[in-house]
């Protein structure tokens, strides 16, 4: 399964605007701390490569004052083609994100950054429009979609579409993780 993503950069208070004028329905809330970590056999950044471990919690109104945290351990290969952020995935849940740290260290990988980010998710179609606020870098817009390698072209055609329904332009779109950005300041 590909991960088809479009990211710009925009003014969330804009941006909830066109949500709301849409009947866009709000999925909800996250805090999110993205551990990314270099392979001792190769190097991700020249392979375009990621491996990640992320740490969450629930941020909105229907998560409650003892909500767990979450962690996830992430693969996501280079990027498949030049049009957008679209990329292979693979992701699993794990029970202790911090024993899946020391599995990795065990094996040679080194953490390189943290990426800390404040998320909220909304349903526009089939599309989901996840407001970023990213510690360091700011505000930015995801319109994205999970697709089979046949389907990418019309998947990400129709995330351009979402996002000239909000008044953003897909021509202003970010390729560049936000680990790479950070990385980039």
């Amino acid at each position: 399964m590909y991960e088809v993503e479009l990211k710009v950069r925009a003014d969330h208070d804009d941006v909830r605007e066109r949500l709301a004028a849409l009947d866009a329905e709000e999925l909800g809330g996250v805090a999110q701390a993205d551990t990314y970590y270099d392979a001792p056999h190769r190097d991700f950044a020249e392979t375009d490569e990621a491996l990640r471990i992320r740490r969450e919690r629930r941020t909105d109104a229907m998560a409650d004052e003892d909500a767990a945290e979450t962690a996830k351990v992430t693969y996501k290969g280079p990027l498949v083609e030049s049009e957008s952020k679209t990329r292979e995935e693979f992701e699993t849940g794990v029970d202790d994100g911090e024993t899946m740290a020391n599995v990795l260290d065990g094996l040679g990988f080194e953490p390189a950054a943290v990426v800390e980010k404040e998320r909220t998710y909304f349903g526009v179609d089939e599309y989901t429009v996840v407001l970023d606020d990213v510690e360091g870098l700011g505000e930015f817009v995801e319109v994205e979609r999970e697709a089979e390698e046949s389907a990418l072209e019309t998947v990400r055609d129709g995330a351009a579409a979402v996002l000239r329904r909000l008044d953003l332009d897909s021509d202003d779109q970010i390729r560049t993780s936000y680990l790479g950005l950070l990385l980039e300041t």
